[in-house]
């Protein structure tokens, strides 16, 4: 039988069959073995063949294949740094909730979000949340950035998971599709996606970073069926992806607006730092392309994972 993964508690899945019904399924021991550096070779979204097995008159089922995936997105592993968990598979559109202020989101946040989704080929839609609470001044400053990250392509809506403003445009974007939000703690994810769908009475509380650094936080994601024809993978715990095994030479490819401009710089493996010639910097000193993406550039490039949000707590102080 082939089916979706709905849930993962670890040792046993949940797999919705294409015939509707429901099993709860575990793994033959060879995943395990089969070179995959991961916590959790089978993730929630993942298409399986599995076949049927009694025991004490319950159905259960045994998962003998994984299909390959469309798309993944995966996060390091705390205290297995050699390892990876992958988060969910076959995912169509991800959407990061953006707060001005409490909290606040800042733009090397959003940066290394879009980063990781171009990496995966998962398609993002910022969802700039709680424009009811602004005053004019920042209702500007939304506006600004909703027009810089519109430039580079990206699909941007000013909603409200309060008053419900322009959450029909949100399910539109979800019709037909398998979605994920994202977003730190605060921003309104649960009070979006319970607004969406009443009755799924979403838990979604975040772990704080405070909390979440120097442990192994396990997460159980989960799939769920919307009543107008959509799939939402709700994962508590996971406030963006991380940045894992990504090269120097293919950081900039990630950047849309420095992957138009690379054909242009003299050398091929250009990393747009201090090579002659460089026609990201040419097109940086032009003001063709904003400083704030170029800085969050070279941060990844420095590999500054675990202390950007800290610096730029700084910076703006």
């Amino acid at each position: 039988m082939t089916g979706t993964v709905y849930k993962s508690t670890g040792s046993w899945y949940t797999v919705k069959a294409d015939n509707g019904k429901v099993y709860e399924c575990r793994i033959k021991g060879k995943f395990r073995i089969k070179g995959i550096k991961s916590t959790n070779p089978v993730s929630v979204g993942d298409r399986v063949d599995f076949k049927l097995e009694t025991n004490n008159d319950t159905e259960t089922g045994v998962i003998e294949n994984i299909r390959e995936r469309q798309n993944y997105i995966i996060r390091k592993s705390v205290n297995l740094s050699k390892q990876t968990h992958i988060i969910a598979a076959n995912i169509d559109v991800v959407f990061l909730l953006i707060t001005l202020n409490n909290p606040p989101t800042f733009t090397a946040f959003i940066d290394r979000f879009l980063v990781t989704a171009e990496a995966y080929d998962i398609k993002a839609v910022l969802l700039f949340n709680k424009i009811d609470t602004y005053d004019q001044d920042e209702l500007l400053e939304i506006k600004y950035l909703a027009a810089l990250y519109r430039e580079i392509g990206y699909e941007c809506i000013g909603i409200s998971a309060k008053t419900g403003k322009n959450i029909d445009k949100v399910k539109t974007l979800m019709e037909g599709k398998v979605s994920m939000f994202s977003g730190h703690s605060g921003v309104g994810k649960s009070t979006l996606v319970n607004l969406i769908e009443p009755d799924l009475s979403l838990k979604t509380a975040e772990i704080s970073d405070q909390h979440q650094q120097g442990q192994h936080t396990t997460t159980f994601a989960e799939m769920y069926d919307l009543s107008f024809d959509a799939k939402i993978i709700d994962t508590p715990g996971i406030k963006g992806f991380g940045i894992v095994d990504m090269d120097k030479e293919e950081v900039g490819d990630y950047f849309p607006e420095f992957f138009e401009l690379k054909q242009q710089c003299k050398f091929n493996n250009c990393l747009h730092i201090n090579e002659p010639k460089c026609a990201v910097k040419e097109a940086l000193d032009n003001e063709e392309i904003p400083w704030s993406r170029y800085k969050s550039y070279l941060q990844i490039l420095e590999g500054e994972e675990e202390h950007y949000r800290k610096n730029h707590y700084d910076n703006e102080n």
